[in-house]
């Protein structure tokens, strides 16, 4: 229908497969060089600062490391990150993201080291009441990590790689010691019924039951592990959109604890 909305995944898809009849149209043989791939992208309207992001994105491309091992196999990966190509002077771009994460994701410094920063999530009794103060129903999901680490690499002239991770073993250790604690007790209790005369299927089924209530709540790790990577991803969505920039910090000395909480309950009160 003419004037209709078209749905952002069914416009992703027109939009590549779009590309794709253009292509065909051309003899690429075996691939194209840099200089043909940013002039076909002139001949088809698309920007070259768009296609140089895209390629620099796919050169630093990284694959995933499957996780091995039954506690992966069951609840997932310990450590979740994630990467994206972003405009900017690498400089700038991590004064930027540093600035977001102490002020925005309640994170500090826990090291520095020549090729990254890590962060760990800030502690006291102020920090505490401004995460419970969070306006629009903000989580801080980042804080939920043992640690964070960000890392910026230089590409060319105004682009940079920046890559962000988490470790989430101590969440993963939470949810596996549940189960394995919740699978213990269900074993124990078979044995007691056994000694008690109780026969064998009787006596097995506590520790059968134990078992298969314990595999979800092992699994539920997996929406950790989700939410993290949500997370992260956004703070990239930030960098990526301009979002955080030195440009955008507001200059002047930090505001204090209580003047920060202040702040957290008047936002909290203009949500209501």
């Amino acid at each position: 229908m003419a004037g209709a909305l078209i749905p952002r995944d069914a416009l992703d898809r027109v939009i590549r497969r779009a590309a794709e009849l253009q292509a065909r149209e051309r003899d690429i043989g075996e691939g194209l060089t840099r200089e043909e791939l940013l002039a076909l992208g002139t001949d088809v309207g698309i920007p070259a600062r768009y296609l140089q992001q895209a390629l620099l994105e796919e050169q630093t491309r990284s694959v995933a490391d499957t996780p091995r091992g039954f506690v992966a196999w069951l609840a997932g990966p310990a450590r979740v990150a994630a990467h994206r190509v972003v405009p900017g002077d690498p400089l700038l771009v991590e004064r930027g993201l540093a600035h977001w994460l102490e002020n925005e994701e309640s994170l500090q410094v826990r090291r520095r080291f020549p090729d990254r920063t890590t962060w760990e999530p800030r502690r006291g009794a102020f920090v505490s009441i401004q995460r419970a103060l969070a306006p629009g129903g903000r989580r801080y999901l980042l804080t939920r990590a043992r640690e964070v680490a960000s890392q910026v690499t230089a590409l060319e002239p105004g682009f940079c790689h920046v890559r962000l991770s988490a470790d989430l073993g101590n969440r993963r250790a939470e949810r596996i010691g549940w189960a394995g604690a919740l699978t213990a007790v269900g074993v124990l209790t078979g044995v007691g019924l056994f000694a008690a005369g109780f026969v064998v299927p009787l006596a097995a089924a506590p520790a059968v039951v134990a078992a298969l209530a314990a595999g979800p709540i092992a699994r539920a790790y997996r929406r950790d592990h989700e939410a993290m990577l949500t997370a992260l991803e956004q703070v990239l969505d930030r960098l990526e959109h301009g979002e955080i920039h030195p440009a955008r910090l507001v200059a002047g000395p930090r505001p204090s604890a209580f003047a920060r909480i202040a702040d957290e309950i008047r936002k909290t009160l203009e949500q209501l």
